[in-house]
């Protein structure tokens, strides 16, 4: 039976196929549009590897957006027994708007190790590389995290970068960076990326800060540990949340007072992470349609081995199993489904 190792590539696959579905559609204003595109291209995919999984979280659902089912079987049923986490589209909004840093991205690991949080309000997330592993923590104050892992990696605050989303929600953070004098990334959108670029070393990324959603804080751990780096996510308490929310999160088993760290959202040491571009960002470029198919950069990061592949796929799509339904002008076509 193939390890997680060996199917590295065809998991890359999968995002490969959510990033060209997603970006036939970029700059078009309908997200949904943007999303079904992603879901129903990765799944193709997905329906073709070798492994007997489940995805047991998909970011979509609580916005009503198309979506992987929950604990929706996938693979042939012949391969390992594995468990995907996956953003088929993050940055849906950006890629409707035809904005960057839009990627598509998942997690895999043995049946079991993947923790979770519900996609039900946000969490406060940091990122970084393996100089501050057990050096901050989330009861240290925004400018104590910047200045303990700047000393960290030896650097003055003018020449430390902070990404984060450019969010209403961050805005006393914005100003205690500001403060401080740090270069700051804003993103309008993709969480995932930024989590993975403050862990690769000289990427001009030195940390991310800030609040997003529960199932790329899984994806994003698993990439942040398989890199060797340490990410810290604990509830976000925000003024717009309903009374309920600490109540349901309670129910369905999360310490609403931990912090939880890479080790406990991704367990184990056999890991995949995998993303495709699907707009220009600061992880990778986007998708380019050409006259045969599309080009596509890709990323896959995996446990034990700490093995670090970027690449890029050549498509061509008129005999493609898949993208055979999508004419040389990387419009969709209308007529049947092939999948």
């Amino acid at each position: 039976m193939a390890s997680l190792r060996a199917l590295a590539p065809s998991l890359t696959r999968i995002t490969i196929a959510g990033a060209v579905g997603a970006a036939l559609h970029i700059g078009q204003g309908n997200k949904n549009l943007v999303d079904a595109k992603a879901v129903e291209f990765s799944r193709a995919v997905l329906n073709q590897t070798e492994v007997d999984g489940e995805v047991i979280s998909c970011e979509g659902p609580k916005d009503n957006a198309p979506a992987f089912l929950n604990r929706e079987k996938v693979g042939t049923g012949k391969g390992p027994k594995v468990e995907f986490v996956i953003d088929p589209v993050d940055g849906t909004t950006a890629t409707a708007k035809g904005r960057k840093d839009a990627i598509s991205a998942l997690a895999c690991a043995p049946a079991g190790c993947l923790q979770v949080l519900p996609d039900d309000g946000y969490y406060f997330k940091v990122a970084t590389d393996c100089r501050s592993m057990g050096k901050i923590s989330l009861d240290m104050s925004v400018e104590d995290i910047v200045s303990t892992v700047a000393d960290a990696k030896g650097l003055p605050l003018e020449n430390f970068t902070v990404i984060m989303l450019e969010r209403e929600r961050h805005l006393n953070i914005l100003k205690s960076l500001r403060k401080l004098g740090v270069r700051i990334l804003l993103l309008p959108d993709g969480d995932i990326a930024a989590a993975v670029v403050a862990c690769i070393p000289d990427s001009g990324v030195d940390l991310l800060l800030g609040a997003g959603a529960g199932p790329e804080a899984t994806i994003a751990a698993t990439a942040v540990k398989c890199l060797g780096g340490t990410m810290l996510v604990n509830v976000w308490r925000d003024k717009k949340d309903d009374a309920g929310r600490l109540d349901r999160l309670i129910d369905v088993g999360v310490d609403v007072d931990k912090t939880y760290n890479e080790n406990e959202l991704a367990k184990g040491n056999e890991l995949v992470f995998a993303a495709s571009g699907v707009t220009k960002g600061e992880l990778l470029g986007g998708v380019r349609f050409t006259s045969v198919g599309a080009n596509v950069r890709s990323f896959c990061v995996r446990l034990p081995s700490g093995t670090i592949e970027k690449s890029e796929t050549t498509l061509r799509f008129k005999e493609h199993p898949v993208y055979r339904t999508v004419d040389l002008n990387g419009r969709p076509l209308c007529s049947q489904n092939r999948f």
